[in-house]
């Protein structure tokens, strides 16, 4: 072919690439973020009923990443060496299950055991697609595909969260809208974890609906730009890379920003504005909106640049500015609102810095890497919704302490992602 038929083969290509693939993706991680999140808006509804304290919330929010983390390295793995369809079909199907039976607790020991079984069903899902994304785009269109499956992160925080107070609001035959918030938002991840196994494909060269010259371009293509290792590492090997280490360190302190404030907000918002659980949960839409656009244009920028480190950064730095302005007493109640806005923006670093790891290390390497780096990330989870709600419980009631804590913890992430070498660089420590 010439240059000009390859040239239109490849663009016809990855235009058909992305709507196949990124859509359904897209769908499937909003349904895993609600399901994952749900528990901070029931819990107004839990408190009420069930007599639930915040430290009972903190420690049921938290230890979901316990068996989460446990299973992300393997998640990654089987869709590298087994099947990505069958793998994230299974994990869908599980953790809906499990999201309906949460509705069945009656006491902290249960929510407990709900929560941490769901850990572990939900563990392969995002690593395993981190790493299917890599299968399918190249590196001009990276972040942007990772921008526009990550940013369902935002947007099912924002579509959530109406939908989430007026279900509370609900009372059904005679069960309270919070457990019927469970089971309405666990019955789609079981649908569509039947729809993923016949929808999803595993690689190019098993794609109907491409043809072969759009499989074999595809191909070489990413064949070209992925550093070349036949050797998968071990998790050992992972213990031992100074860039693996560093970029799981940073993933930890910038997920203590970012769950803190998904698990958090609803409750802060809640008690600084003495908003109903309906109005909550429509203002609690706006931060997440703010991050779905700040995202969108972060991913574009990011590949439009061929950058990845500031773009990666710089929504961090503005979000720690956020958590620092809204720690400080006296805001009036629409600068508060603002506040809490402008701290959604911190999402957008996630596009950015996810694409990173499958540009700096071969399809072997980066399976286990994306599992090793999101697990020891995901133990954030844990530990900042905990820590969070002990020092709001120490403070007397006050989040102010809390915010700061993740301030600190956000800006150091973001100053560490600024460290992250170029390929073929050596990391350069702070």
């Amino acid at each position: 072919m010439t240059a000009t038929a390859v040239t239109r083969v490849g663009e016809l290509t990855r235009r058909k690439v992305g709507w196949r693939l990124l859509p359904f993706l897209f769908i499937l991680y909003i349904v895993n973020y609600v399901d994952r999140t749900n528990l901070a808006y029931a819990a107004l509804g839990m408190s009420r009923e069930l007599g639930f304290n915040d430290h009972v919330f903190g420690l049921g929010a938290g230890i979901f990443f316990i068996s989460y983390l446990a299973l992300q390295i393997p998640g990654a793995l089987l869709v590298e060496r087994w099947s990505a369809r069958r793998m994230i079909s299974a994990t869908m199907i599980a953790w809906g299950s499990l999201t309906v039976l949460t509705a069945l607790v009656h006491t902290p020991s249960q929510l407990y055991l709900a929560r941490f079984v769901l850990g572990a069903a939900e563990a392969g899902f995002f690593p395993g697609v981190i790493v299917y994304l890599s299968h399918w785009f190249i590196f001009e269109d990276r972040a942007k595909a990772t921008s526009n499956f990550m940013g369902a992160i935002p947007l099912s925080a924002a579509l959530g969260s109406p939908l989430a107070g007026w279900i509370l609001g609900r009372h059904w035959l005679a069960v309270p809208g919070w457990r019927w918030l469970f089971v309405v938002e666990g019955v789609p991840a079981i649908v569509l974890g039947v729809l993923a196994f016949f929808f999803l494909t595993d690689w190019p060269r098993a794609a109907t609906w491409l043809t072969s010259e759009q499989q074999q371009w595809l191909q070489q293509t990413l064949e070209q730009e992925t550093p070349r290792s036949s050797t998968a590492i071990t998790v050992w090997q992972a213990l031992r890379s100074p860039l693996i280490m560093w970029m799981a360190a940073l993933t930890f302190l910038a997920y203590i920003g970012q769950y803190t404030f998904f698990f958090w907000f609803p409750t802060m918002l809640k008690r600084m504005t003495g908003f109903t659980d309906m109005r909550v949960g429509i203002l609690g839409a706006l931060p997440f909106l703010a991050g779905f656009a700040a995202m969108q244009f972060n991913g574009w920028h990011s590949d439009r640049q061929g950058e990845r480190r500031w773009h990666s950064a710089i929504p961090l730095f503005v979000a720690g500015l956020a958590y620092l302005f809204l720690s400080l007493p006296g805001h009036r109640l629409v600068v508060t609102i603002v506040g809490f806005i402008i701290a959604g923006v911190l999402t957008a670093y996630l596009s950015t810095f996810w694409a990173m790891p499958t540009e700096l290390l071969s399809h072997s390497e980066a399976a286990t890497a994306v599992g090793f780096i999101n697990s020891v990330g995901s133990i954030a989870g844990f530990v900042g919704p905990y820590i969070f709600g002990y020092v709001y419980t120490r403070s007397g009631g006050s989040f102010s302490w809390g915010l700061r804590l993740v301030m600190v913890a956000v800006v150091v992430a973001g100053l560490m992602i600024l460290r992250i070498p170029k390929k073929g660089e050596n990391l350069q420590p702070m």
